[in-house]
This record gives structure tokens, C-alpha cells and sequence, in this order.
């Protein structure tokens, strides 16, 4: 019996028995998009209270049928609280007590403020059984973000049989990188051997970011940089930022944050070496106007969609127009997006054109495949007008056909 079939019987039987979901075939709605998505359901999921301040940056992965997710505070711009984790064994019904990640934790620095840790992503690692939560290391004075960081690095730990390890630096000994180098927020995929393909944006100090594919090994303790692909660019702002990367039907696709109002997509064939990236547009050529917030991949097994936000009529006054949070499917022979399919993942709250500053924000998100029949999008929402409020969300999208994808995508 294939692995694809072993998870399929295993997580179609817990979910029936914890969620008493039965999936049935969902009914097909007017839009393109109904061919896959039979529905998306928003869940506001229960949390212990933040003075001053909310939950953030939640990722989830999946281990063995046990849902993983990492999340931290947030009560101002780009400060953090130390990262957190918590579990749960009925696919997100309910899930436990928060807990503090310590190996993820601030460390004191000799000049009186602290190193935290943040953007982290955690995906699980079939070949060891492990997961690896990656982010970056990110410095603070007093109650807030240090606005002259020192440099700056990819910060990982390892969990294996409930137990997180120690806290690692991914060493990689590049001066292009001397400023920066980091997959902060970012996908990567789990490669059949153990190695792990990934992507960096990187710099030197006051110098727009580039971004190329990575490839690292991993042994389920050391992670490590093996080949590191061409440069990508673009000199606008901080430049090229928060790259994901996925693979679908024999190729690697990567996403790209930039500070152009666009977003850009690059494809390669290996994993490290992409062609250049190209503006998202929709099917007819027209640009998705994108201010400077992070895109990532959801799969099915047999289609490609892209997450992300965008400008709209709706959100004219939203910072960033980050909300809502959209989706819609990639044309692979032209990589666009199929305007027809786009739907709303996570809707916008309030009035984004006459009240867009109460709007509570999205976009730091992440994705996961969970059963053949469900994926989830996880975000926190954040209003910096009202107190630093939000919501910690859940997006269940829920397929009209089984995804027989295994659960590291």
C-alpha cells in the first residue's frame, strides 16, 4: 500500500471520528473555481488574552495525524513576544495550552536589549520524524523593535517525541549575505532524499535584498546550506523579500514579495537555479497591484493556487490593502492567475474605504495540507489603531475532489 493511501485511510478516519465531518461531495457552485474548492470556512479559534497586544505568525504542520503550530505575541510594529507552540490531535477542533518554545526565546544582549526570534515556519520532515521550525533572529531595545539591527540570520530549532532541541544558527558563509540572509515566513519543500529546498533573501547593509533558491541537508538535528542557486533582483525599496517555494507536477515555483506594489513568481526546474521572476498578473495580463506583503503556495494534487493580497475597491484605506486574504488557481502554461476562480479565504472586517485604519490586518499567514479532503490557511490579525486587537484564524478549505498530496507539501 502506497503512503499517499496509508494517510488517506488514516486521516479520513480520524477526521470522521474527532470532527464527525462525513465530506460529501460539496455542490458545484457557479465560479470556475468550483472544479476543487468546494468550500472555505473561517474559524476564530480560542486563545489566552494579550494585554496591549495579540497572537501572530501562526504556522501549522503535520506530523503523523498530530497538527503542530508555532504562533508568538505581537504588540507593536515588528515586536514580537517569544515563540510559542501548541498541538492538537482532532485536526484543529481543539487545541492546547499554549507553551513557550524555550530554544526560541529572547537572549540577552550586552547592550541592555534582547535577541528574539520570529517569522518562524515549522514543517515536518518525513525522513526523520522531526520538525524543523526555521525563522530569523531579530533585535530589540526596551519595548520595541531595534530600528538599527545588528545583522541578521536564519534561527532554527528541532522537535522530535514532544521535545524541542536547541536553539541553531544556519551558517552560511557568503559576504552577499553579510547584512542579511534569511527564509523568514517562507515554504520550502521536503525532497524525497531528506535534503530540503529552500530560498534566501539576502543583502548587505543598506542595499536592496536579492533572492535565490537554496539547497540545504538536513539530519533531523543539523541543517545545512549545500547549493545556492542565481540571483534574482530588483532594486526598488528593500528589493526582492520573503520568497516561498513550492513543487508541483515536476517543477519548483517561488514566490516573491517585493516593494514595487508587485508581486513576482519565478519557476525553475531543480529547485536552486529559477529563470527570471515575472509580475503576478491575471489571465488577461493585467497586474495584481501588491503592496509589500508576503504571497504563499497552497496545493492540490492536481491544480497549483496562489494565496495572497492585493488592492481592491474594498480596501482602498487598508494599510497595505492587507485584507482580506484571497486565493485563486495559477494557469501554468502562462503563469497567471485565473481571475474567475478567485474567492475570499479570510474576509475583510469593518470598512476599508471609509474606516480602513480599524480594518484589522492580515498577510503574515501560513498553509498546510492536512487531509485528502481539507487544507488550512492560519493567520492572526492585527489592528495597531484599536489597542494592538486581532483575531488567531483558521481557514479550512475544504476540496470537491481528494488532494493526494503527502502532508510535507
Amino acid at each position: 500500500m502506497s503512503s499517499s493511501r496509508r494517510f488517506f485511510l488514516k486521516t479520513s478516519a480520524l477526521t470522521s471520528a474527532a470532527l464527525e465531518w462525513p465530506f460529501p461531495a460539496f455542490a458545484n457552485q457557479e465560479n470556475h473555481n468550483d472544479v476543487w474548492i468546494g468550500a472555505i470556512e473561517k474559524v476564530v479559534l480560542d486563545c489566552p488574552a494579550v494585554p496591549g497586544g495579540t497572537w501572530f505568525h501562526p504556522r501549522a504542520c503535520l506530523a503523523n495525524g498530530l497538527a503542530i503550530m508555532t504562533l508568538q505575541t505581537i504588540k507593536g510594529s515588528d515586536f514580537f513576544g517569544p515563540v510559542h507552540w501548541t498541538e492538537s490531535q482532532n485536526l484543529g477542533r481543539t487545541w492546547s495550552d499554549f507553551r513557550p518554545i524555550p530554544s526560541l526565546g529572547w537572549v540577552s544582549q550586552p547592550t541592555g536589549g534582547f535577541e528574539g526570534v520570529c517569522d518562524v515556519t515549522p514543517t515536518f520532515h518525513t525522513g526523520t520524524q522531526s520538525i524543523l521550525a526555521l525563522g530569523h533572529n531579530v533585535f530589540y531595545q526596551g519595548e520595541r523593535f531595534d530600528r538599527n539591527q545588528p545583522p541578521r540570520w536564519p534561527i532554527y530549532a528541532v522537535w522530535r517525541d514532544g521535545v524541542w532541541g536547541p536553539r541553531r544558527k544556519l551558517e552560511w558563509d557568503d559576504p552577499r549575505g553579510s547584512y542579511i540572509y534569511t527564509n523568514g515566513c517562507g515554504q520550502r519543500v521536503m525532497l524525497p532524499n531528506g535534503d530540503i529546498a529552500m530560498s534566501f533573501t539576502f543583502g548587505v547593509r543598506d542595499k536592496p535584498r536579492s533572492v535565490a533558491g537554496i539547497l540545504c541537508s538536513f539530519d533531523g538535528d543539523e541543517l545545512k546550506v549545500k547549493n545556492v542557486g542565481n540571483v534574482l533582483q530588483n532594486k526598488v525599496g528593500r528589493g526582492l523579500l520573503e520568497p516561498s517555494v513550492t513543487f508541483f507536477q515536476s517543477r519548483f515555483y517561488m514566490t516573491i514579495r517585493a516593494e514595487d506594489n508587485r508581486g513576482y513568481v519565478a519557476v525553475s526546474d531543480d529547485g536552486v537555479h529559477y529563470e527570471p521572476q515575472v509580475p503576478w498578473t491575471w489571465n488577461d495580463g493585467q497586474i495584481l497591484e501588491m503592496s509589500t506583503t508576503q504571497q504563499h503556495w497552497l496545493n492540490h494534487s492536481q491544480a497549483l493556487f496562489l494565496v495572497y493580497t492585493r488592492k481592491d475597491t474594498t480596501n482602498i484605506h487598508v494599510s497595505r490593502w492587507r485584507a482580506p486574504l484571497w486565493i485563486a488557481q495559477v494557469d501554468l502554461g502562462t503563469m497567471r492567475l485565473i481571475r474567475s476562480t478567485e474567492q475570499v479565504v479570510l474576509p475583510l472586517v469593518g470598512d476599508g474605504v471609509r474606516d480602513g485604519a480599524m480594518v484589522p490586518l492580515m498577510g503574515n499567514f501560513g498553509i498546510n495540507h492536512v487531509t485528502p479532503f481539507e487544507s488550512w490557511v492560519t493567520d492572526g490579525s492585527w489592528t495597531p489603531k484599536a489597542n494592538n486587537s486581532g483575531e488567531l484564524q483558521l481557514a479550512r478549505i475544504r476540496w470537491n475532489h481528494p488532494n493526494d498530496l503527502e502532508p510535507t507539501f
